[in-house]
């Protein structure tokens, strides 16, 4: 029997002994895919520009928003998609309850049709407003007025998510 187990220990000692091939060109097409498929989702982010300037309201967040037109009201200068369009104490110049200045801007966006309304009916579609805390309100209400103006249906301010202990 100490023979014959001795026979069998060679025997698995040769075959394992030997190196195993390693098809590679499967490992490959994996990181191919995994490379296509985080370049496609690394491109759906979007980024709100973020001036150092600008100190935002806190409020309790309840859903991210879309990627929308931006207009920035900092404590200088009201900006459109990263666009200088005047400075913030210029506003209060302004006569009327909407900047002609803003508008003009605002009016380059496309517009789109309502959908389930009548064929007529056309918005730009949503705006989202990043207004420094202490800009005066008189002056965020022309600057809303002016997105209303420019036929924008919905208008959201954007604030830095309060974190709440509490549930609710």
């Amino acid at each position: 029997m100490r023979q014959r187990m001795g026979k069998r220990a060679q025997r698995k000692f040769r075959l394992a002994g030997h190196e195993v091939e390693m098809n590679v060109v499967s490992l490959i097409d994996i990181f191919a895919i995994l490379v296509f498929y985080l370049l496609v989702n690394a491109l759906a982010v979007e980024i709100l520009p973020n001036p150092n300037s600008l100190h935002l309201p806190q409020s309790q967040v309840r859903a991210a928003p879309k990627q929308v037109p931006v207009v920035v009201v900092s404590k200088d200068s009201i900006l459109v998609d990263n666009v200088r369009v005047m400075n913030t104490a210029d506003v209060a110049k302004v006569d009327g309850s909407f900047i002609p200045q803003l508008k003009s801007e605002l009016l380059r966006k496309p517009l789109m049709r309502v959908e389930g309304a009548d064929a007529g009916a056309v918005t730009r579609g949503d705006v989202n407003i990043m207004a420094d805390k202490e800009i005066p309100y008189e002056v965020l209400k022309k600057v809303m007025a002016t997105c209303t103006e420019a036929r924008f249906a919905k208008i959201s301010l954007s604030v830095i998510e309060k974190r709440d202990g509490g549930g609710a």
